[in-house]
């Protein structure tokens, strides 16, 4: 039997129709290197989703792999209350350095998905101890993804992930997001002051107060199809619930650590959110690990004698788990010394210019947006009104297996394909990268 075979046997994988895997096989990666996969039989994979968005400096990076097995002989793991380690320390001490301002509290937890969660339960027991009981409910903006447990999946407004599950879920406040492509406030991008805003306005002045937070993806969402909004959208929000008393939570779970071309999201507006949420990036795509970060303000609403029953009691088994936070600092190491950043903002317009060269006419790429490495295609039927392909057609997919089968791993959202990839890229590896998503589309008989 086959290691295809033995899979199938028994994995359920996720977001999957499994039936899919009757035709296309689960490809059995064997090693991996820089911004390279490699199967068990050789062939080689450009990795231009970065494993799901979190592998930040590439495949088996030396320096994270050897702080992670220096750590290894060290420590392995330790119950986080009432005991602590020096990487905890030592990365919390090095993220309060490149964090947004104000933010200095880190409650660690595993997964992108538990960071949200303590982010909504936080929030929520804040207002409660501060005097705001009745502020009860989230706001969140559509086509939003925060993850997949339930609080998450409540403020998200995702279809795909959600419908099914609306009887468990919480009822949420929903504003319609930005979605600068399809505008129908006017197309006026470098001069755009986000008057889409007012959705935002009208749900706070209907239901401020009873919102405790609104949660948000800043400047990208992602699973909506990379959709990118200004960052005056930001200030405007920022503004706005200081003058409500709501808390402002940013997901930067996807677009931290330089995904947008600076450390976090946020910078491009130049505030800051109360709660962060970071996860992906922050251990390279290593272990998992994720970390709610908030102010003084909000901690101190917790900080009582016990008896008081103030305390957060919320907890994860391997909060604050020492080969993560190894990795994390190994990870905030490189991009500071190695100048990663500065050297993925010129690949980005490399990268810009490429893809606009080679499907900036095609008729059925409808946008190229991009922010930082971040790059979207939005395919679509007919460039003139913007209409997508019928979802059932599953254009975007067809390219992903046409892909594949030239060596790039280009998972789409519905008929967006992206190029998010480790920020360790270099010219002649993007070069490739475009040159194969080219064949690939080209490959596809609806697209030509």
């Amino acid at each position: 039997m086959t290691l295809e075979e033995r899979d199938l046997k028994h994995i359920w994988h996720p977001c999957s129709q499994m039936k899919d895997y009757e035709t296309l096989k689960p490809i059995v990666i064997d090693r991996g290197e820089g911004v390279h996969l490699y199967d068990i039989y050789g062939k080689e994979y450009i990795d231009i989703v970065s494993s799901w968005w979190c592998n930040l400096l590439g495949h088996c990076n030396p320096e994270i792999n050897g702080a992670v097995k220096s750590q290894l002989d060290r420590l392995e793991h330790v119950i986080f209350s009432n005991f602590t380690h020096e990487p905890a320390i030592k990365l919390c001490e090095e993220l309060v350095k490149v964090i947004p301002a104000g933010l200095t509290r880190f409650n660690f937890s595993d997964n992108g998905s538990a960071a949200v969660e303590c982010a909504l339960k936080m929030s929520f027991q804040y207002q409660y101890q501060t005097g705001h009981p009745k502020r009860q409910r989230f706001m969140c903006l559509s086509e939003g993804y925060h993850g997949e447990t339930i609080g998450a999946l409540s403020v998200g407004s995702m279809d795909l992930y959600a419908r099914i599950y609306k009887p468990m879920l919480m009822d949420t406040i929903q504003i319609k997001a930005p979605d600068c492509y399809r505008c129908s406030y006017g197309e006026c991008r470098d001069c755009c002051q986000a008057e889409c805003f007012a959705e935002a306005e009208t749900a706070f002045e209907r239901y401020g107060k009873e919102t405790c937070a609104i949660i948000v993806e800043p400047l990208l969402q992602g699973s909506a199809g990379m959709r990118i909004y200004p960052p005056v959208y930001l200030q405007k929000l920022r503004k706005l619930c200081d003058e409500s008393g709501i808390l402002l939570i940013a997901d930067e779970i996807a677009t931290g650590f330089g995904r947008t071309g600076k450390m976090f999201a946020f910078e491009h507006a130049g505030v800051s959110p109360d709660i962060m949420c970071i996860s992906k990036g922050l251990t390279g795509g290593y272990m998992p690990m994720a970390i709610t970060i908030t102010t003084e303000q909000i901690y101190e609403a917790f900080y009582a004698d016990y008896n008081e029953g103030k305390a957060f009691m919320h907890s994860h088994t391997y909060s604050g788990n020492p080969l993560g936070c190894s990795a994390g600092l190994a990870v905030l190491s490189i991009l500071q010394k190695d100048r990663v950043l500065e050297k993925a903002e010129k690949r980005a317009a490399f990268l810009t210019e490429k893809l606009a060269e080679r499907l900036g006419s095609h008729p059925h790429v409808g946008e190229i947006r991009h922010i930082g490495l971040i790059h979207a295609l939005e395919l679509v039927e007919d460039k003139a009104s913007k209409k997508g392909y019928p979802p059932e057609e599953r254009v975007g997919y067809q390219v992903y297996k046409k892909a594949l089968e030239r060596g790039l791993i280009l998972r789409p959202l519905g008929n967006v394909l992206y190029f998010n990839p480790p920020l360790i890229i270099n010219e002649d590896e993007l070069e490739q990268a475009v040159t194969r998503c080219v064949s690939a589309i080209e490959a596809v008989e609806r697209l030509r």
